[in-house]
């Protein structure tokens, strides 16, 4: 798969979240919870590769391009802070939906611009081989990307190759742990005893019986 066909495909999974989660009642709290957990994972490994890969790659090429990659660098900066927020925010939160709305504003512009300008103008610059060599490194790269944000973190060689490789261990672990929890917390929802009935549902039930005997 080519760098470009790549890129698409993941711009198009977090499409499909996104517009899941619009769908989304405004009482589907742990739907959306587990969304935006799936939003967080997909954007932060596809920045990350981008960062690492594809545009030191586009910049090694193309002068003409580097500006459009450090704007694209930036977009990057923004949604990893609002990522980073998200990451740990309830889904109870006021600031919840707010939050993720302007998270899919702020993607779904980059996408654009990405798919719209860059990507034709990186198809131009690069011949087809090199491209799948760009996009078979990116694969690679996903497999020892971060799963969570790191805005504080480098994001340009050799700092964010760095970084990167830590960042991926520590999340690795973060997310067994939070894996751990939740099963943990369904076992427990599981194994409680339900809830006795009230004593007026009680009564209620006996003058229900007592009618039907007359």
């Amino acid at each position: 798969m080519d760098a470009i066909t790549l890129l698409k495909a993941d711009h198009k999974t977090v499409e499909q979240l996104f517009r899941k989660f619009e769908k989304a009642g405004d009482h589907a709290l742990a739907h959306k919870r587990k969304l935006v957990d799936e939003m967080v994972r997909e954007l932060s490994i596809h920045a990350a590769i981008e960062e690492q890969v594809f545009y030191p790659a586009v910049r090694a090429r193309s002068e003409d391009l580097s500006p459009d990659v450090l704007r694209s660098l930036e977009e990057h900066h923004v949604v990893k802070w609002v990522l980073s927020e998200l990451d740990t925010l309830p889904a109870e939160s006021e600031r919840f939906d707010a939050k993720v709305h302007v998270l899919m504003e702020n993607v779904r512009a980059h996408v654009l611009e990405e798919e719209q300008y860059l990507f034709p103008e990186v198809k131009k610059a690069f011949k087809p081989q090199e491209l799948r060599q760009v996009g078979e490194s990116l694969e690679l790269a996903k497999k020892a990307a971060p799963t969570h944000p790191h805005p504080a973190a480098p994001d340009t060689p050799p700092g964010n190759l760095l970084t990167g490789a830590v960042a991926a261990m520590m999340d690795m672990g973060r997310d067994a742990l939070r894996t751990a929890r939740r099963k943990a917390v369904t076992q427990v929802r599981k194994s409680a005893p339900r809830p006795l009935k009230k004593p007026l549902e009680s009564l209620m039930s006996m003058d229900s019986a007592g009618d039907s005997l007359h």
